[in-house]
């Protein structure tokens, strides 16, 4: 019989594999930078590492790199994983290449060109524009001129209208640029692409970095659904790199896998830990949103179309949501209270946020418990 846990026993394991509970820790040992860090917005990657206890004052800036990967969002990871970073998050296959980019596989489709050629081609005029670090609109003319036909922009690129400029499609001209060997400038907007130095993809992904497992050991017990999901990739590729130590584990009333590895940290006793969760930490990046957030109107709250707020972790799931108010040199924290906090988290909170304002190099004014 699989073993069988609660979706409270779930989110407790989530907390504790992805060292939310931990009060230090360094690069080489933060297990998110493995999956990769998203980061967006201004409580983005770094906070992410800092809420995890890493002490992002002092980190070196060339042990870190951004890049665009999983669904053609910025991440951050070891410098010293990217080659074999690359190689994890490309397409798994010409199917799976072809639902990453989204709309921009018809027209190569329609003129005879495989996705992962057309990627392979894209990447080679990519590499052969950005010898130096260049503004992404910069690079995006350059590369939409070198793709564009005689009679026309041609399947590469497409009519934006909202730019009233033709240039190629997004997700390709993404999902292309760590092919190319680009990375993100850190902090630039627009972007700024750079080369980076001596840069081959490995031949070889280690289990680590492998992003079916990262998944599962970090957001599991998950089915593969919720996998495929957040890789944007067919179930059917999914299906084909599942483990072979995933173990099944029943969640209500849903059968989903784990590492076979992991299956004994299942059932632990969720840590009292607070944590003010940026909008895109990983730990809201898992796609059993029913299961982080029961309530549908909390749901709606925490995932709104535009302009998502952060989440305040406690009591070993989501307990509320968070938004900053920026005037001047002062931070107030404005937190919605999905139930009463008791008296020690409310302490917590405060503690966090003066965290956030010390990150974000300003004073606390207030934290607003509504």
């Amino acid at each position: 019989m699989p073993q069988t846990v609660s979706p409270a026993d779930a989110l407790a394991y989530r907390v504790a594999a992805q060292q939310l509970d931990r009060d230090a820790g360094t690069v080489a040992d933060t297990a998110v930078l493995d999956l990769g860090v998203q980061d967006t917005g201004p409580d983005g990657a770094r906070w992410a590492l800092a809420v995890r206890g890493v002490d992002v004052g002092a980190l070196d800036p060339g042990e870190l790199v951004t890049a665009w990967t999983l669904r053609g969002a910025p991440h951050l990871y070891r410098r010293a994983d990217l080659p074999a970073v690359a190689a994890a998050t490309a397409p798994f296959s010409e199917a799976d290449a072809g639902k990453r980019i989204h709309d921009a596989a018809r027209p190569l489709r329609a003129a005879g060109i495989p996705v992962l050629t057309a990627l392979d081609r894209i990447a080679g005029e990519m590499r052969a524009i950005g010898t130096t670090p260049m503004v992404k609109g910069e690079m995006s003319r350059r590369l939409s001129d070198a793709l564009a036909e005689d009679d026309g922009p041609g399947p590469y690129n497409r009519s934006c209208v909202p730019c009233d400029a033709v240039h190629l499609w997004e997700q390709p001209f993404r999902l292309a640029a760590l092919r190319a060997g680009l990375e993100l400038q850190p902090g630039t907007s627009p972007p700024v692409l750079q080369p980076v130095p001596g840069f081959a993809p490995t031949g070889e992904v280690p289990e680590r970095l492998d992003v079916v497992r990262a998944y599962l050991h970090l957001l599991g017990p998950a089915t593969h659904q919720h996998v495929a999901g957040y890789l944007d990739a067919p179930l059917a590729d999914v299906r084909a790199h599942w483990p072979d130590d995933a173990v099944e584990v029943g969640v209500d009333g849903q059968r989903r896998w784990l590492l076979a590895g992991d299956a004994d940290r299942l059932g632990a006793a969720a840590p009292g830990t607070v944590r003010l969760l940026g909008p895109f930490d990983l730990f809201l990046q898992a796609r059993d949103r029913e299961s982080l957030v029961p309530d549908p109107a909390r749901r709606k709250a925490m995932w709104p179309v535009l302009g998502r707020p952060g989440a305040v972790l406690a009591d070993g799931g989501v307990a509320g949501v968070w938004r900053p108010r920026k005037a001047g040199k002062a931070l107030t924290v404005g937190v919605e209270q999905w139930t009463p906090f008791s008296p020690a988290v409310r302490d917590a909170v405060g503690v966090e946020a003066e965290r956030l304002a010390a990150f974000r190099g300003v004073r606390l004014r207030a934290v607003d418990l509504g």
